[in-house]
């Protein structure tokens, strides 16, 4: 081999050895770039770990200590308020959000609770001591003039709903109180004869204000109400447990007159009355309804509405009112009824005021 041969082979092989030398070494920088890059993962994978056990174990914490003494809640920062808004009765009618009861409502509401019908009802206070300033019936242990004279007058009533003679008269719990003419004090009778029967032990009383012309037992009693006889006639009310209410007098019930009508007269000579009071009569034995009722001269209706009750009351003025006119009264009157009269504003002496009996 010459010499130029060998100088020619020599740097070959120097070549291939610097070749070999570089492949070499780019293999060892990846192999350590591959390296640094899994460390790298496992450290990150070991911090993820890491967090997510720290948080585990903060979880096992709040679980252990829920207990009512142990447990604190963690301090939240305050939401911020939100801008004062003007919402009007309207607006919360319209976003579905209900409006805060008035005191009327809410009356209603409770009222509802202990009744057994509508929610539209409430119970009727009545002032005794205000009544019994006033002449009326008194529920007192006190013994008063008035009281004896109608406690008088409600045992014979009594006796001919529920005694021997019940089975003689047509509807005997059914009492309607009536007079000749207007002022005569029909609707003071009625009123104190329910306050009356309402002290009994056992027996109930409902007090209907059947005058619809001119109510005047929301004024004698003092109360307020627009639902009443009026709209269960008229279809307005569908039941008539919706217009019955109760009273603070425990075995007392009132159904009011209701708002005017101009067909008020002929609603009390309807088929519907009709039928209301007989299921008085027949639902409620036990129990003794009062109408009080319109004058009979006059109102013809009144009549009609007799042949509805088994006992009918009529009151006279003393000095007031006519024969003439109690004549005319017996003959509008069914025959079949068992009638008695009530004398009011009596002068029993000269040293005493009025009576009643």
């Amino acid at each position: 081999m010459s010499t130029i041969e060998r100088a020619l082979q020599k740097q070959r092989e120097a070549a291939e050895k610097a070749k070999k030398e570089s492949a070499a070494k780019q293999t060892d920088s990846k192999e350590t770039s591959d390296g640094q890059s899994t460390i790298e993962r496992a450290g990150q994978h070991s911090a993820t770990m890491s967090a997510n056990k720290e948080a585990s174990s903060n979880e096992v914490k709040v679980e252990q200590s829920t207990s009512p003494a142990e447990h604190k809640e963690p301090m939240q920062s305050a939401p911020p308020e939100p801008e004062s808004q003007d919402v009007s009765a309207d607006a919360l009618h319209n976003t579905g959000a209900e409006s805060v009861p008035t005191t009327e409502e809410v009356a209603v509401k409770d009222s509802n609770n202990q009744s057994i019908t509508s929610a539209n009802k409430k119970t009727l206070f009545i002032d005794i001591e205000e009544l019994e300033r006033n002449g009326f019936v008194s529920g007192s242990s006190t013994r008063t003039r008035v009281n004896e004279e109608f406690r008088s007058i409600k045992r014979k009533l009594l006796n001919n709903a529920f005694g021997p003679l019940k089975d003689t008269v047509e509807s005997p719990n059914v009492i309607m109180v009536s007079s000749a003419t207007s002022n005569e004090g029909k609707t003071f009778c009625a009123a104190n004869l329910a306050l009356s029967i309402a002290l009994e032990q056992d027996v109930k009383v409902l007090l209907v204000d059947a005058d619809v012309i001119r109510p005047a037992l929301d004024k004698v009693l003092n109360f307020n109400v627009e639902v009443g006889l009026v709209e269960y006639l008229r279809g307005k009310e569908k039941s008539v447990e919706n217009i019955i209410y109760d009273t603070n007098f425990k075995e007392l019930r009132i159904i009011p007159a209701g708002n005017p009508h101009h067909l008020t007269t002929e609603l009390l000579a309807s088929d519907k009355m009709r039928n209301l009071a007989n299921e008085f009569a027949r639902r409620y034995p036990d129990r003794i309804v009062i109408f009080d009722a319109p004058p009979m001269i006059g109102v013809n209706e009144s009549a009609v509405l007799a042949t509805f009750s088994g006992q009918i009351l009529i009151v006279v003025e003393e000095n007031k009112t006519q024969l003439s006119s109690l004549t005319e009264v017996t003959e509008l009157l069914p025959k079949d009824r068992a009638v008695g009269f009530i004398v009011n504003k009596a002068i029993r002496s000269a040293s005493e005021r009025y009576g009643y009996y």
